[in-house]
């Protein structure tokens, strides 16, 4: 039976026996994006029938993890709430002799109800895989129900697709061996058949299906790295579809109207983590600096917030345009903070007054009478217009006439303390005016007692 002409509905109908992972959140992504681009209807349905694995909280997960990624549905359905249904349906099988009672077999005990194979050849069109073909002879009578109140996940899924209108199925490619199955049933309950896309698998780098031994698969431990979810819809599109032209930035909009089912790959598509950490830099390059300043709040542990600790509005954006080009992530910023890359920010270093002196440079007096030009300069700067720019203007000239390293390093490490810092024009923006001098007239005095 045909379903063309109808509205398309696509369907996400994960089991709630563990957490939504990076494969389910992509399927869920492609059938979003299909129905969307066909102003059609995207269904959410808990298939949650296994009532021993079943867990409430790996359902409010996987319907988490879906409102991150922006992923919306228009109708929410559980699987368990309509046994009715599957029972009567299995009723009319019994009735017409097309499902019977039957012997579960040599190992097991008990009895099970078998759909009535007629062995016929089955082919069927994937929109991504072409046209293909089963002999279902080889299945023999299948199982379809433990018992009249108990049906499995072939009969379930088949009433489901059927009575919710379901016209597109969209999956991994596991499930092609489930479609000839779910054929048969479908013309045995007078069904139409939906159109089917099998995507390929994930695969990690060495090409063997992605799990938990290559590094993070669930969806929310990439949110709690600090992945901005337009990043992860980017992302995951990309793994096994390739739009038309040659660009990789994509918003959820962008990708509704470029998405394509003839456009997937068939073999399987490799999760490529640099990838993600590339576009994840993209999309934090590209947020409002307000925005990204409230992150950056966010993730500086609480150690560091306190209030012999404060990090004020304008340190705090100067720190945040040095972070926005050195992270892949928003977790990184913790590790930076943790680290004590930025402990120069809340006390002031103490060093060897030698470790002052650029290469070359042996004579102490030399490189104090630069800080104290370097201080006479800054103290020509209107606080209100401090920033990296006006000090790298403030100074330059005087740098390079003296020599840059012999001028720049001094400042940098009597600013910070340490031989790996931003250059000292920023360090002056984020540490101000008054901080600033008093560390440079600091390691001024630490070069005169060094030298007395």
């Amino acid at each position: 039976m045909s379903i063309a002409n109808k509205k398309v509905i696509t369907r996400f109908a994960p089991s709630p026996t563990g957490v939504l992972h990076v494969g389910g959140a992509r399927t869920a992504l492609f059938n979003y994006l299909y129905a969307r681009q066909h102003e059609g209807n995207f269904l959410l349905r808990i298939e949650d029938t296994d009532k021993e694995r079943s867990k409430k909280e790996y359902e409010e997960n996987i319907i988490n993890g879906l409102a991150w990624l922006g992923i919306s549905y228009d109708k929410l359905y559980r699987q368990s709430e309509r046994a009715d249904k599957h029972k009567d349906c299995l009723q009319r099988l019994i009735n017409r002799g097309l499902a019977y009672e039957a012997e579960e077999g040599k190992d097991g005990s008990g009895k099970v109800i078998r759909f009535r194979n007629p062995g016929a050849k089955i082919s069927f069109h994937d929109a991504i895989r072409g046209n293909i073909e089963f002999d279902t002879t080889e299945l023999g009578d299948f199982v379809v129900a433990k018992n009249i109140d108990t049906p499995l996940f072939h009969l379930a899924v088949v009433v489901d697709d059927f009575e919710m209108g379901v016209t597109q199925v969209i999956r991994g490619e596991d499930h092609i061996s489930n479609t000839p199955r779910q054929i048969l049933l479908q013309s045995a309950i007078d069904a139409p058949h939906p159109t089917y896309a099998h995507i390929p698998l994930i695969l990690a780098h060495d090409k063997s299906k992605l799990s938990k031994r290559h590094g993070s698969v669930s969806l929310v431990e990439f949110r709690d790295k600090g992945y901005l979810p337009d990043a992860m819809v980017n992302f995951l599109a990309l793994i096994g579809w390739h739009p038309e032209g040659s660009g990789e930035l994509f918003s959820m909009n962008d990708l509704v109207k470029e998405f394509t089912l003839e456009r997937v790959q068939k073999g399987g598509a490799i999760f490529n983590i640099e990838k993600l950490d590339w576009l994840n830099r993209e999309y934090l390059k590209k947020m409002l600096p307000e925005e990204f300043e409230k992150k950056v709040i966010e993730y500086i542990p609480e150690k560091f917030k306190k209030s012999d600790k404060k990090i004020s509005e304008r340190m705090l954006k100067n720190i945040a345009l040095i972070i926005v080009e050195r992270i892949n992530t928003l977790s990184d910023i913790s590790a930076m903070f943790e680290s004590g890359e930025f402990d120069y920010i809340f006390e002031r270093p103490t060093y060897d007054p030698r470790k002052l002196l650029w290469k070359g440079t042996p004579d102490l007096l030399v490189t104090k009478q630069r800080l104290d030009k370097v201080i006479e300069l800054l103290q020509e700067i209107d606080e209100e217009n401090l920033t990296g720019d006006t000090v790298k203007e403030t100074v330059w000239k005087y740098a390079s006439s003296e020599g840059r390293g012999d001028v720049l390093w001094p400042m940098r490490f009597a600013l910070s303390g340490k031989e790996k810092s931003p250059d000292p024009f920023v360090l002056v923006s984020i540490l101000g005016k008054e901080e600033s001098l008093k560390r440079l007239r600091y390691a001024s005095e630490t070069l005169i007692a060094r030298n007395s």
